[in-house]
């Protein structure tokens, strides 16, 4: 019988595949990047993230990895709200009134121009400030709710922040532009009867900057006329710096765009604690101070400099100007009537030189020239005038941050290692290797290295005196109360998680935890961490639409109220549902991770107040 041929198994046929975008970018997956993803006007999806703050608003969807919009609520100039109100319920009231109409403006602006999407069918996640008062909140949520917003979401800033980095235990120090706050965090549950504040931010530091300027500045007017037989040079016609010109708006570029924070020098601390040793005896400081000789070389004339195209020029003789003019004594600068006649001026003035010439000496900054529009009631001339900064200014401006020592305004090292005095001993070993540090002045070039710096000076045993320095050496020296000793074994595990130059660590902890939080910015943090939460699906306390109804109706009618409500001293609503961590309990925070998850499901009743950020599900 004849054999067959052995036959292969058949294979269906195929067709070779080729890539048509074989040499096309592939798109990147990270929401970090530009996303590509589409919001429809009706879908439900994607959260609104509004991140309220008292001067800047940043809104988008969740999901994204930077908001939409960034925004000046009322403008460079002005705040929504403050830190303290009127006294007079006149003017509370109508404080209350032009706050509402403002914020009114603001979400209009926030679903109509911002996002261009229906408040109808987006829910909304609030990042909340944990000072931020209730009936600002209450404001808020009754005007999303007239713009028939589905639920509200109320998550804490400092939480979403540590939730960006990926970490839901740390120590998070928010130095925004009222008030620096310090929370700490430990396992998703905001531990707020440690929390800390300190007036010591943005604002104080730029109503510093203003006073730097306005008196060590130099403005030079522009020229009356182009004729060269009567061009002034620069050296005659250089005066103080006029308050009309420096504005709120010059004021905050000048502060964003041209500031930094140097390192820390062993050598400037020194001689700046022998300066605050004897308050009394200023003046001899300062003439010890003004003892070494200053070389001040001839200004060159205005006609042989060119003037340069962009806003900023660097110029070779400006500080030698700026230390002309500020010597000079021309019967304008004599007369001028914005000098303060008064003794406390002139000991205010006189406490500003000594610290101007202590910054001098250990600063190495460059002077810059700015364009500047001349003041109303002034000649215009030929043009703008200009704006000499000079280098050091631009530089020490900032110490004012870090220059601690008082209780009610302590800088922002010691505010951390308060928090971390206050609490648990066995917390602060895991607190101290995971700080965050988050805000709008954070943002400023060296914030966050010599905030290091300085929390391990804090930290330091205090100098003691010897006998001969003492003012009775027969008597025996009183200790020096070390107020940081129980926390200096915490030294090598000190890490911030977002420093972008973290020195050499000392531990094994420190060198996993500094520096390891993603390149966002510091004042998006709490942003990103409200999308990352939108996009989870998860978020705080929410309000629906429909328990605002039932509240603000049961509010209308008192004679159905519950008699055991504790009335609201503000004014507003005594049934206010929103949460509230001074009044009501402490949110709970993530399970632990050997917890057993029951096979049977439990449901318990839980309090509004008691919802976890992560494991609110809606």
């Amino acid at each position: 019988m004849p054999t067959q041929p052995a036959t292969r198994p058949t294979q269906p046929p195929t067709t070779p595949v080729a890539s048509r975008v074989a040499n096309a970018q592939a798109i990147q997956p990270s929401p970090h990047y530009a996303t590509t993803r589409r919001h429809s006007l009706y879908g439900v999806e994607d959260r609104v993230i509004i991140d309220p703050g008292s001067r800047i608003w940043k809104v988008g969807f969740s999901g994204e990895g930077r908001p939409r919009d960034v925004f000046y609520a009322v403008g460079p100039s002005d705040t929504l709200w403050n830190l303290s109100k009127a006294a007079d319920p006149r003017q509370r009231a109508e404080e209350d009134r032009m706050l509402e109409i403002r914020l009114q403006k603001c979400l209009r602006s926030v679903f109509h121009d911002s996002l261009m999407t229906d408040p109808k069918a987006r829910k909304v996640i609030l990042v909340e400030h944990p000072l931020l008062p209730l009936y600002i909140k209450e404001l808020i949520a009754k005007l999303l709710f007239d713009n028939h917003v589905p639920s509200v979401s109320f998550a804490s800033s400092h939480l979403l922040s540590l939730l960006s980095v990926g970490r839901i235990t740390g120590l998070v120090v928010d130095c925004g532009h009222l008030e620096s706050v310090a929370l700490p965090i430990f396992a998703s549950r905001p531990l707020f009867p440690q929390l800390r504040t300190t007036p010591q931010a943005g604002c104080q530091l730029t109503q510093h900057l203003r006073a730097l300027l306005l008196m060590f500045g130099t403005y030079i007017p522009p020229l009356a006329t182009l004729s060269s037989t009567t061009i002034v040079p620069e050296s005659e016609r250089a005066t103080r710096v006029p308050q009309e010109i420096l504005t709120e708006e010059l004021v905050e570029e000048i502060k964003t765009r041209c500031c930094f924070v140097s390192e820390m020098m062993p050598e400037f601390h020194e001689d700046l604690n022998d300066y605050e040793a004897t308050p009394s005896e200023g003046e001899p400081m300062l003439e010890y101070m003004d003892s070494e000789p200053e070389v001040e070389p001839e200004v060159p004339p205005s006609d042989d400099m060119t003037p340069s195209e962009s806003e900023f020029s660097t110029a070779e003789s400006s500080e030698n100007m700026v230390s002309q003019a500020e010597t000079s004594e021309s019967p304008s600068q004599q007369n001028d009537p914005r000098t303060p006649a008064s003794e406390e001026g002139m000991a205010g003035e006189g406490h500003l030189q000594g610290i101007a010439n202590l910054y001098k000496r250990y600063s190495t900054a460059t002077t810059i020239r700015m364009r500047v529009t001349p003041a109303a009631h002034q000649p215009t001339g030929t043009g703008q005038g200009t704006l000499v900064i000079p280098g050091w200014i631009r530089e020490r401006a900032a110490e004012v941050l870090f220059e601690g020592g008082d209780i009610d305004e302590s800088s922002l090292a010691e505010l951390i290692l308060d928090v971390l005095l206050k609490t648990p001993v066995d917390l602060r070993k895991t607190l101290a290797c995971s700080i965050l540090v988050i805000g709008g002045t954070a943002m400023l070039p060296g914030f966050i290295p010599r905030l290091h710096a300085e929390i391990l000076r804090c930290i330091q045993p205090p100098i003691t005196r010897s006998h001969k320095e003492s003012t009775h050496p027969r008597r025996p020296l009183t200790p020096v109360y070390d107020r940081y000793a129980s926390l200096r074994s915490l030294v090598p595990y000190i890490s911030i998680l977002n420093n972008p130059s973290p020195p050499p660590p000392n531990s094994t902890r420190a060198a996993a935890n500094a520096g390891k939080a993603p390149a966002f910015a510091p004042s998006l943090m709490a942003w990103v961490g409200g999308s990352l939460a939108g996009s989870l699906k998860t978020g705080g306390t929410e309000v629906s639409r429909e328990r605002w109804d039932e509240a603000d109706a049961a509010a209308q009618n008192p004679e159905q109220e519950d008699t055991t409500t504790v009335p609201d001293v503000s004014g507003h609503s005594n049934l206010s549902i929103l949460p509230d961590w001074t009044r009501g309990p402490l949110p709970d925070g993530a399970p632990p991770a050997n917890e057993k998850v029951p096979s049977t499901p439990v449901i318990a009743p839980r309090t509004p107040q008691a919802t976890p950020l992560i494991a609110a599900r809606s």
